[in-house]
């Protein structure tokens, strides 16, 4: 399939999709209203199908990669769950402890492009742990719009619970240093955020066009932040302000990037809305974040 560019398509129809993968907006209700952009072959249902992720695109770093070494390993979840599962990437020839990295999925589970962000954190030199909010329900079903629809179907406080204990489990990994930051996407740059309110002992939070904390709960921020936008994302900005002026008021050190004609989830290459240029730029930042303030 030729690949696509977010630009290829009506922004409206964007907006559409992004109401559609947050579980918004039916499937009909999507290409209902996107039937009356179609032009010629490009239909609603083809556009709709472009949209999707292909994840024969999500391999920057291979499974077999002989970097790194992964495998999937249980965690105890107390207060959630109970029993939860991940994706551990760490370097293949580890010398000492290193310090912690959890990485947190969109809305859709533990897929193969969050399995991929884990293994490029590997490659440079991280304990990479990336959880699962899908183990509850059979874990990621292979299909990102069935993971929508169970993610949709979890609990939010034990969701929220089974992912903090993630921290707790890789903070207790014997080959961590104990020193832990965090990158998240979509819904997972939103809990990348309520780690950063929740442990006062995070040492760096990255998140991806995250749903913002409210003034109080920014209040408790310790950890500096560094915060991705995409300039297309009218929901999420619009808290920007309110979130930029409460880190002010706490007295939290932040940083705020925001790529010009992007789309919520830039980041993510295996869609169209991937932007290579803004992606390269903004991992470059996260990555220099994070040997900043995780090895400095």
């Amino acid at each position: 399939m030729e690949r696509k560019k977010a630009s290829d398509f009506p922004p409206e129809v964007l907006k559409l999709f992004d109401s559609y993968v947050h579980g918004w907006m039916s499937r009909r209700d999507f290409l209902d209203k996107a039937a009356r952009y179609a032009v010629g072959t490009f239909t609603a249902a083809a556009m709709l199908e472009i949209l999707k992720p292909n994840y024969a695109w999500a391999q920057q770093v291979p499974k077999d990669d002989k970097r790194i070494v992964t495998e999937y390993l249980g965690y105890p979840s107390p207060k959630g769950s109970g029993t939860m599962r991940g994706y551990m990437a760490k370097p293949a020839n580890m010398s000492g402890k290193l310090p912690g990295v959890v990485v947190i999925h969109e809305n859709r589970g533990l897929n193969p492009y969050i399995e991929d962000v884990a293994r490029r954190l590997a490659t440079e030199n991280y304990l990479a742990f990336a959880p699962d909010a899908l183990a509850p329900v059979g874990g990621y079903p292979g299909d990102d719009q069935k993971g929508a629809a169970l993610y949709a179907k979890l609990d939010p406080a034990k969701r929220r619970e089974d992912m903090y204990a993630a921290v707790d489990f890789l903070n207790a990994h014997p080959e961590s240093t104990g020193k832990f930051g965090a990158v998240g996407f979509c819904a997972g740059g939103g809990m990348v955020n309520l780690f950063a309110v929740n442990f006062p002992n995070m040492a760096a939070a990255a998140p991806f066009y995250g749903d913002i904390p409210s003034a109080a709960e920014v209040a408790k921020i310790k950890a500096p932040l560094l915060a991705h936008y995409a300039s297309n994302d009218d929901r999420i900005n619009s808290g920007r302000p309110a979130f930029e002026t409460a880190l002010k008021t706490a007295g939290v050190k932040y940083a705020m990037h925001t790529y010009a004609d992007t789309q919520h989830g830039f980041h993510n290459d295996t869609t169209p809305r991937y932007d290579e240029a803004a992606a390269k730029l903004a991992w470059s930042r996260t990555l220099a974040f994070f040997k900043e303030h995780l090895r400095g």
